[in-house]
């Protein structure tokens, strides 16, 4: 007995034993080994699953001991909770208000933001319809010089019909070419103008629907982040993501969004001055070209006019030559005629002289005497041959001048047929054609 209450006051001294677990057995009794052993076949089935007595009551002081020590980390951990509850709940609440601040700061951002990159849209989209308009301008104009072109190549197409010796390089011809020349440089400059027009616009909708795109992403955030600042503890349509406390890899931070705007603000402001700049360019353009180009007109009409005014006078007194010529020539064809008839008439007394002497040849002997009688009439076949002499050589003298009177005639007659066509040409076809010249507001690019 004595044995026993001393393995009894060993086994319930102080022992670092765990909770809730039982102390080792002092035996093994399936193995039958230790201090109280039994041996025997008798006994060999009652031993096989018991404990002993010191066992039970090590057993009933451990859960007494742990049922103490439960009780009191229970009583710690419950004032813990509460305090954790209440850090946690004020921490909470100071969190919220503080997330809250920062989306309604952020919505500011956003809307300030939002508000530049819609104005920026709009005068970006203003300014693209006035200078489609200055573009269209230039295609007006453009199609505008086709006419003038027309009308220059057609003078002097026209002017190639001209005959020699009218056709000639005068100031007319030389302001054609001229009038041909700018017509085609100013058309050049207004087809790199278009292009740099549709280049420009092209550039202004780029930006502008960069701009767009930034605004439209700008509203969309704006729309979540004014939902977010609505959230509160009471709102039904929260609920748990558990995986979205973390940032994105391609996010931005407020610096980067910042400049992102403004580098979106920055170039459309850009692009926006330029076609400004651009539109003040094209209007210099269609008002110089225009102010060209009917100024190259009126100095071509006015070389026309000139022209006309030298053929006029060219023409008239070549009239009146050609109508004294043609009485000259009638003149002449009388001389002629005259000529003509006093050789005629100077045949017969010939005839009577040649006959007298042939006859006065046949007196005989003697009688064939060189009396004053046959002088006479030797020295009147003489006069006679020399008057028919002198007459036809006038004779020959008229014919020659009369054909170059009418040589003359006949030069200035086509030579005034010539000057005539020139100035049908010039008066009639050239500047009758130049009446249908575009305006300077067709040429300026306003109808």
């Amino acid at each position: 007995m004595a044995q026993t209450d001393m393995l009894l006051t060993q086994q319930l001294a102080p022992q670092t034993v765990p909770a809730c677990e039982l102390p080792r057995k002092l035996y093994d009794v399936a193995r039958n080994t230790g201090a109280y052993t039994s041996s025997g076949l008798a006994t060999a089935g009652f031993r096989s699953a018991r404990y002993l007595v010191d066992e039970w009551f090590q057993n009933c002081y451990a859960r007494y001991h742990q049922a103490f020590a439960d009780r009191d980390r229970s009583e710690g951990q419950r004032h813990e909770s509460r305090q954790l509850v209440a850090a946690t709940e004020a921490l909470a609440q100071c969190t919220q208000e503080d997330s809250t601040g920062k989306v309604g700061a952020r919505l500011q951002d956003m809307h300030c933001g939002k508000s530049e990159l819609q104005h920026e849209v709009s005068e970006l989209s203003a300014e693209t319809d006035l200078l489609l308009a200055q573009k269209q301008r230039l295609e007006r104009t453009l199609d505008a010089t086709a006419v003038p072109f027309s009308i220059t190549t057609d003078n002097l197409q026209c002017r190639e019909r001209r005959q020699h010796p009218d056709l000639v390089r005068d100031h007319v011809e030389m302001e054609l070419l001229k009038e041909a020349e700018l017509i085609r440089n100013i058309q050049e400059l207004l087809k790199r103008t278009i292009m740099q027009a549709v280049n420009q616009i092209r550039l202004n909708r780029e930006h502008k629907e960069t701009c767009e795109m930034d605004w439209s992403d700008k509203v969309e955030a704006y729309s979540i982040d004014q939902t977010c600042a609505l959230y509160h503890n009471q709102s039904t349509e929260v609920q748990f993501y558990p995986h979205t406390a973390k940032f994105e890899e391609s996010a931005s931070t407020p610096e980067t969004w910042a400049r992102f705007t403004q580098e979106n603000l920055y170039r459309a402001e850009r692009e926006r001055l330029a076609s400004v700049n651009l539109r003040v360019l094209i209007d210099c353009i269609l008002r110089d070209t225009a102010e060209d180009l009917r100024l190259q007109c009126d100095a071509v009409n006015l070389a026309f006019g000139r022209r006309c005014e030298e053929l006029e006078d060219a023409r008239h007194p070549q009239g009146l030559s050609c109508v004294q010529t043609l009485r000259e020539v009638t003149d002449q064809e009388h001389n002629i005629a005259a000529l003509k008839q006093a050789i005629k008439d100077k045949e017969a007394p010939l005839k009577v002289a040649q006959t007298r002497l042939y006859q006065r040849s046949h007196r005989p002997n003697v009688e064939l005497c060189r009396d004053a009688a046959q002088f006479r009439l030797v020295s009147e076949v003489e006069e006679l041959n020399m008057s028919l002499v002198a007459l036809k050589e006038k004779l020959l003298e008229a014919e020659q001048s009369l054909r170059n009177l009418e040589d003359t005639c006949m030069n200035l007659e086509k030579d005034l047929a010539v000057k005539t066509n020139s100035l049908f040409i010039d008066r009639q076809k050239c500047m009758t054609h130049r009446a249908r010249y575009p305006t300077i507001l067709q040429l300026a690019g306003y109808q």
